[in-house]
């Protein structure tokens, strides 16, 4: 089903008007890059070119370095307490404007509103919420006499300017999730949005100053990953960089940040397996695989993307997905009934397609398969079935609206089957058995499992992958584990001069 009719422009985000001052964000204010090139946000349900800004140079990104340089003594040396408190105000700002990231957010990626405001938008609150409580515990190892001569304890210290770069697919949760540990434990901090959508990443540092973060805390370059990106990755000021994207370009993030010897934190690509056991409810499973796989035109790394079902259940799971993917209306984002909005770009969507229609050859497409006719980078929702395992639609990382369907008889092989790539993101499995259950959670590799469910994360829980799929996690109390320098203190209790191990020095004496 399609909903392509255009939305009304009273409903956008005015981009042009809002950010008129330009795409940097350096210090506490707005300004125009000076590379001297100009780049185009386009709205990918309709064509149209919404926001046109000048591109960051290496001089914007060594202004924004050098104000988060000058920032982190005073944010570093600020309690817990202080910047507890300024993540609060930080939360509530972000509340008075939800309606207005909403918009911004639908308007750059495409996304259906109601996505927007029930998903991304709430759940970046919720982010800021969470480690605004959490900037005041930061935890160490118990002070304790462990060689019986000196007391022991363990400080949590912020490492100083952290360089992030940020995918296009999910702009605002993506920054939140770059920014919020990072300044919670006493760091600045250099973002680098997707050119394509950079627009949420800004509004984002401006409400950090109306909360009243300092300025040169949070700050934002909007330039190509080529110039902008690597540079501030292989700054010799940034002392640690955050990516998340494919593992490819991560791959050259590591290489170039490895020069100067930076602590590197990858959220990589994902290929997230959807295991469907005999005796699972076969309702919730077509429901959950529809949903997984479809969520944010399936440019989701943790979507379900290849479905494992059990032989008995195979053909009926196979049927009721297609029927449940028939229901989706695909169609104007900003209309109240669309569900499914268009891929990132036409560029995207030719990618998508490309990868389904090389599958003709080796595989069933059982529904979907084609894009409406209109202007946008739509892409119907799609159902693969019968591909070999080893086969490019089953492996590759395709980032839209397509789900594979294989068969698998033992529970043994559908295990292996589900760890047989070079990712480890995010999986599901789905049963009634307990023991199933516990099984898939112990052998499944990825750094999420869900159990009859596919998709939900939360603040308080990790997020972060195993195996191409990188390392370090974001959200919870554990990306402090990233954001944090640990240091040994030790201290002498005996005040004597000459200590028992120093006869290995002095000998006889």
């Amino acid at each position: 089903m399609s909903n392509t009719a255009p939305h009304s422009p009273a409903d956008k985000f005015l981009a042009q008007q809002r950010l008129a001052s330009g795409a940097q964000y350096i210090n506490g204010r707005l300004r125009p890059g000076t590379s001297g090139r100009t780049h185009s946000v386009i709205d990918p349900a309709t064509g149209a070119e919404v926001y046109t800004y000048e591109l960051a140079s290496t001089d914007d990104v060594d202004a924004a370095v050098a104000a988060a340089k000058a920032a982190f003594p005073g944010w570093a040396g600020s309690t817990p307490g202080e910047r507890s408190d300024a993540l609060h105000r930080f939360a509530a700002v972000l509340a008075e404007r939800a309606e207005e990231f909403a918009q911004a957010e639908s308007l750059q990626c495409g996304k259906p509103l109601k996505l927007s405001r029930e998903f991304d938008v709430p759940g970046t609150i919720d982010n800021t919420a969470f480690f605004a409580g959490a900037a005041r515990h930061l935890q160490g190892q118990s002070a304790g006499e462990y060689s019986g001569d000196h007391t022991s304890y363990v400080r949590r210290e912020p490492i100083g300017v952290v360089g992030s770069i940020a995918p296009w697919n999910y702009p605002l949760q993506m920054a939140a999730w770059k920014i919020l540990p990072a300044v919670a434990a006493g760091n600045t901090i250099v973002l680098k949005p997707a050119e394509i959508t950079p627009l949420t990443s800004l509004l984002f540092a401006e409400a950090a100053t109306a909360a009243g973060i300092p300025d040169g805390v949070i700050n934002i370059v909007t330039g190509t990953g080529k110039e902008a990106g690597e540079h501030l990755v292989g700054h010799p000021d940034v002392a640690m960089t955050s990516f998340t994207g494919s593992t490819a370009v991560g791959k050259r993030v590591a290489e170039v940040a490895t020069a100067t010897v930076k602590r590197i934190h990858l959220e990589l690509g994902g290929k997230a397996p959807f295991v469907v056991f005999d005796d699972a409810d076969l309702e919730a499973a077509a429901n959950g695989a529809v949903a997984g796989s479809l969520i944010n035109t399936g440019q989701d790394c943790t979507a379900a993307t290849r479905a494992y079902v059990q032989r008995p259940l195979y053909e009926a799971f196979v049927e009721r997905v297609k029927e449940l993917m028939e229901t989706v209306r695909v169609g104007d984002p900003f209309a109240p009934d669309t569900d499914l909005g268009p891929l990132i770009s036409h560029v995207q969507r030719d990618r998508v397609a490309g990868f389904v229609d090389r599958a003709r050859s080796y595989a069933r497409i059982v529904t979907g398969g084609e894009a409406p006719k209109d202007d946008g980078a739509f892409y119907r929702p799609t159902l693969v079935a019968d591909a070999a395992q080893d086969s490019e639609i089953v492996q590759s990382e395709i980032f839209g609206p397509v789900l594979v369907v294989l068969p698998f008889d033992s529970d043994d092989e559908g295990l292996a089957l589900a760890n047989d790539t070079p990712y480890g993101l995010a999986a599901s499995a789905w049963t009634r058995d307990v023991f199933r259950a516990n099984r898939a959670t112990r052998e499944i590799k990825a750094g999420c499992v869900w159990i009859n469910d596919h998709i939900p994360i939360i603040s308080e829980m990790p997020h972060g992958g195993y195996k191409a799929s990188g390392f370090g996690k974001d959200m919870s109390t554990y990306s402090f584990e990233e954001y944090t320098q640990v240091k040994h203190v030790m201290y002498d209790n005996t005040a004597v001069a000459a200590k028992d191990w120093h006869r290995t020095i002095f000998g006889d004496r």
